[in-house]
């Protein structure tokens, strides 16, 4: 019995292992973000990321099913309030399989920044989400400069730091 438990525990690792090291390898070094089919709540089209070059984008993979997204939540609200005119864009992409259960959500944490579905969850495999929420920091140039796993509220202070960082940046 324990020999199948950890011949299990090993696959699995190595299942996970295999879908995160490619993407991981590609975001690494100032590389631009997957390209990505998302739908905006309605099921419209969203705009992709060559469209916001020039702004710093703050993309946030997030479910309702996730106790650190619901503190996330009022960071990005505020993060929106403080930057926005200083070109900043905060993306949230839910990953629910259900879209009511992100409205249900989003009504109790309304959100002041575009919300975005990965029906396919294929996005957030490009990304490579492991954690809820995964959050992905976007240069000016197009470029993924930061990437951020999970939410304590004591990590806000270095985040912000980040952001103002890349907002005061020079193209």
């Amino acid at each position: 019995m324990i020999k199948l438990a950890n011949l299990l525990l090993s696959a699995g690792l190595m299942c996970c292992l295999a879908m995160v090291t490619p993407v991981q390898a590609h975001l690494e070094g100032n590389t631009p973000p997957p390209s990505c089919q998302l739908t905006h709540l309605d099921g419209k089209s969203a705009e992709n990321w060559e469209a916001l070059k020039g702004e710093v984008i703050y993309v946030d993979f997030w479910a309702s099913w996730c106790p650190p997204c619901v503190k996330s939540f009022p960071f990005m609200r505020q993060l929106m309030r403080d930057f926005e005119d200083k070109g900043l864009k905060v993306i949230a992409i839910n990953l629910d399989e259900n879209v009511e259960d992100a409205k249900g959500f989003l009504a109790k944490h309304p959100a002041n920044f575009p919300v975005l579905l990965d029906a396919s969850k294929q996005c957030a495999q490009d990304f490579g989400v492991i954690a809820m929420p995964s959050t992905y920091l976007i240069d000016k140039r197009g470029l993924v400069r930061h990437i951020h796993r999970g939410f304590r509220a004591g990590e806000a202070g270095e985040l912000r730091i980040l952001i103002e960082q890349l907002l005061i940046e020079k193209i």
